[in-house]
């Protein structure tokens, strides 16, 4: 029984928060202390940051700024990154509040847009707040949930938009990821927001317990709670280890063996005997995901029983109703569906959204057991596991294969432990003869994950705010993003860093004293002698790689030629000769060993001479197969070597250089140069020059980065200016037009709308030539070399060079590059939009070896669409492309696209 004291502060909260008293009685769980103490802050007036764990419940305290709102007669929003968590969102929020209250808005979706309570994509916001919307009349509360997810260098700027630009009568509720630096976040939220409570948990409600998988056997990777604290590796888990790798030894290059692998059915069947289903396997590849359910179903897994198939079958007949047959064919539904039934799916961003979003159905039912996935998953999708795997600790980041970070590692593990279900989650990393457990603890471990902004002015961005601020109060506005602000903070480091090393180069004048004379002096005769061979060898090499560039401008379709190192060295033919652009020049080639790709100048050292010349059939496909084997073999064929016949090239011209020679004349007649004490007061006039140099450094720095947001808006507006969407610091008719486009090649759109290289196409040919400003290739060298004769080609060859000279005008102002357009989804969508059946157009992106995954199919159409949608509204109804990119849209919204 509770005091007399504490009955009393209980009534004293009661009457402080009625609001959240009656929200907690509408619940079916107590509230944890720091939802309560969020909670409490939003009801006193305050804005809140709350950093927890994922499934702490941190989604509760979003659900209570509802309640807040709709107690007093104002509309919440509430915003997530993605689709899919705000479908989910809207789900919740309608079972509390009942579909009349509750409104959906992600872009191509629209349900009940005049409610009270919103759930949108944070981009929908953003258009809105831009566009003035009358939607905002009486918006009370924002919940701002992932908002960490504002370091995305993609579309983190978005989330820092929305804060600047909410009405300041709005309160914010941001609900993170644990964060190290949340005080900081904070900070700048009061200095932008008012008023900002901090709530941070470190607890999470499931306790998480780490394993290592080595072969099959299962092994704590600390030994107790004690030894987590400390960092201790379970001592048998280490020896284990060292015994695995000593079996194994090493190869050729002194690295550990590889071995074999354990296979996939093995470790299901082992979290099976050890109670830890259902899992999550994560597998940083969508091929592999797919390959390890097919690898289950060959094992004959079945890890359902009849009941569950039953309810499975159900879900997914009444799931896919709407699907035709020849579409579910295409798509491999009987495979997926198959794999449900046994309780094994995958998880990945290729799959049809609907698949996804059963596979999500399910696995939340406990009726699916096992989902291999990629990270897509740890977004914040309502989807805990008891048991989380880790097949690698290694992923392709677009760029590399890179180590994940502890904060990725956290973010996925934390999907183990199903709060109200287990008592306990479960964290599994397999085990490789390269990955020392070692280095697990450390991941597992560590707590820093600091946020970092992205924030950088976009051409839209920055015709919206002169629009609705005036160019000055806009650019003064930028000062105020949270980049600026960590900026400005690391600036105070930087000058005192500067201030430490004048002081110290001061210390090192009496060191290089010479008393036969001033050995500065000397010393930099040495610099500029040291400078000016570099510079000699530099423009030697650029003068070899013109030399290149311009023996593969002379190339033609046929020519033999020979690549001389790297993966690709040998024999190839040339099948596409290229352009120059952005100062590099790609051909296209097919190598003797049947690879064919682009490959640029970088890739050779001296120039490129045709060894020989065979034929290329006019229309070769070179993603066929056979045509490939064919091609290497005829390239063999020839019987040239990399010593055959050349042409001749420009030389570098070579020979002793008068300036050289001059400063080495004076370094000679110096006084100093006869010093005994030479050799010793250079090294000193080096350690000296070398901290002159790094505090010119650390200056540089500190220039660049005061107000350094303000002078990439100084260039966006520039390049804005000379192309006529900026007047006088107003918005000019064509930047009106590109204040309505929402895309990362904005600028790109609005200058084909403006030349007009896109008014004569009908509504097929616009589908398809939009799509080059959205589409991006998962690989290298899989673009196709044709595209639809006549009206296509011709547009796509434009917005090439429009591409071309924006691009070159954006490097001389040093704004980051515009991407250049993709051709690689143009047929697809040109095939759709004539209305072609599914399984035609999937295989027409990759050719007859595969076919898009149908998830990237969709996703890039509705891109499509969604662009189209824009263009149609930015030209306005007087402008021919008014209803052909509306008639464009309409022909692409059908059959699994239409299908939500």
């Amino acid at each position: 029984m509770s005091s007399p004291a504490e009955r009393y502060s209980a009534a004293r909260r009661r009457a402080a928060y009625p609001a959240l008293v009656e929200f907690t009685a509408s619940l079916e769980f107590g509230l944890d202390d720091f939802q309560v103490r969020a909670c409490e802050a939003l009801e006193s007036g305050s804005g809140v940051l709350v950093c927890a764990p994922t499934g702490a419940g941190k989604t509760v305290v979003g659900e209570f700024a509802v309640h807040l709102a709709r107690g007093t007669g104002r509309k919440c929003f509430y915003t997530t990154p993605i689709k899919a968590l705000s479908n989910q969102k809207f789900a919740d929020l309608v079972k509390v509040y009942g579909p009349g209250e509750v409104g959906l808005l992600t872009g191509d979706t629209v349900i009940n847009g005049d409610a009270p309570v919103l759930v949108m994509t944070t981009e929908v916001l953003r258009n809105m707040l831009y566009a003035g919307s009358s939607t905002l009349d009486s918006l009370g509360y924002v919940v701002m949930d992932e908002v960490h997810y504002l370091a995305d260098r993609f579309r983190g700027a978005v989330w820092e938009e929305v804060i600047i630009h909410l009405p300041a009568s709005v309160t914010l509720v941001s609900l993170s990821a644990t964060v190290s630096n949340a005080e900081e976040f904070a900070d700048w939220l009061v200095s932008v927001r008012g008023r900002t409570e901090v709530v941070v948990s470190e607890h999470r409600p499931v306790p998480l317990w780490q394993h290592m998988l080595v072969g099959r056997r299962m092994f704590d990777l600390f030994g107790d709670a004690d030894a987590a604290e400390h960092r201790e590796v379970n001592p048998q888990l280490l020896r284990h280890t060292r015994e695995q790798q000593r079996r194994l030894g090493f190869d050729h290059r002194g690295r550990p063996r590889r071995g074999r692998p354990v296979q996939r059915p093995d470790v299901i069947a082992r979290l099976d005997d050890e109670g830890l289903l259902p899992a999550i396997v994560f597998i940083f590849s969508r091929a592999g995901c797919d390959a390890a359910v097919q690898q289950c179903l060959r094992a004959g897994m079945h890890l359902t029983n009849a009941v569950e198939r039953a309810e499975i079958t159900r879900i997914v007949e009444e799931r896919t109703r709407g699907i035709a047959a020849d579409d579910l064919q295409a798509l491999g539904y009987w495979d997926w569906f198959d794999g449900l039934r046994r309780g094994l799916a995958a998880h990945h961003a290729g799959l049809l959204p609907v698949f996804k979003e059963v596979v999500e159905e399910l696995f939340s039912a406990g009726l699916v057991k096992a989902v291999f996935a990629t990270e897509t998953l740890a977004l914040g999708i309502n989807m805990p596991a008891r048991c989380v795997v880790l097949e690698r600790l290694v992923k392709f980041n677009g760029d590399a294969h890179v180590d994940i970070t502890p904060g990725e590692y956290t973010q996925l593990t934390g999907r183990a432990g199903r709060r109200g279900i287990d008592i306990e989650g479960h964290a599994v990393v397999a085990w490789s003869p390269e990955l020392d457990p070692r280095h697990v603890a450390g991941l597992a471990s560590t707590r820093t994950f600091p946020l970092r902004s992205s924030f950088r002015p976009s051409y839209n961005m920055a015709v919206n705010l002169v629009a609705s601020l005036g160019a000055e109060r806009a650019r003064g506005l930028l000062s105020s993003s949270f980049a600026q602000f960590q900026t400005d903070r690391a600036v105070v480091g930087l000058a005192e860093q500067v201030r430490a090393a004048e002081q110290a180069a001061a210390t090192h004048d009496k060191d290089i004293a010479c008393h036969l004379g001033d050995f500065g002096e000397y010393y930099r005769l040495m610099l500029d002698i040291s400078g000016r061979e570099k510079t000699l060898a530099r423009s030697g090499k650029a003068a070899r790689r013109d030399a290149v560039t311009d023996s593969l401008t002379h190339l033609k379709v046929g020519d033999v030629i020979h690549i001389p190192g790297g993966k690709r060295a040998g024999l190839a033919v040339v099948l596409d000769p290229g352009v120059p652009r952005g100062g590099e020049h790609r051909i296209m080639v097919l190598t003797e060993n049947r690879w064919a790709g682009r490959v640029g100048d970088s890739v050779f050292a001296e120039p490129v001479d045709a060894l020989a010349h065979i034929k290329v059939p006019r229309h070769f496909n070179h993603k066929a197969p056979a045509a490939r084997r064919d091609m290497a073999a005829s390239v063999r064929n020839t019987g040239v070597t990399a010593d055959g016949p050349r042409r001749s090239r420009r030389q570098v011209p070579a020979g002793e250089d008068r300036e050289l020679g001059v400063l080495r004349q004076r370094l000679r007649e110096h006084p100093c140069h006869t010093c005994p004490d030479r050799t010793e007061h250079a090294g000193w006039a080096r350690r000296r020059q070398r901290l002159l140099d790094d505090n010119e450094h650390l200056r540089r720095k500190v220039d660049q980065r005061s107000g350094s947001l303000a002078r990439v808006f100084d260039a966006v507006c520039a390049v804005l200016t000379s192309r006529g969407y900026l007047a006088d610091g107003q918005v000019t008719p064509h930047g009106r037009t590109l204040s309505r486009l929402w895309t990362e090649t904005d600028l790109l759109v609005a200058e084909c709308l403006r030349a007009g290289v896109w008014d004569d196409l009908g509504a097929p040919e616009l589908a398809a030539v939009v799509s080059t400003v959205l589409y991006e290739s998962r690989r290298d060298g899989d673009l196709p070399t044709t595209l639809p004769h006549g009206p296509v080609s011709q547009a796509v060859t434009s917005t090439l060079g429009i591409w071309e000279g924006l691009v070159a005008e954006e490097r001389g102002k040093r704004l980051d590059a515009t991407r250049e357009p993709d051709l690689g989804f143009v047929w697809p969508m040109y095939r759709w939009a004539r209305g072609e059946p599914l399984a035609k157009v999937l295989a027409a992106v990759a050719g007859p070896d595969a076919e898009m995954p149908a998830g990237d199919f969709v996703r890039w159409t509705r891109q499509t669409v969604d662009l189209l949608g824009q263009i149609s509204g930015a030209v306005g109804p007087k402008h021919r492309l008014h209803e052909v990119a509306k008639d464009a849209a309409s022909l692409l919204k059908r059959g699994v696209v239409a299908y939500v």
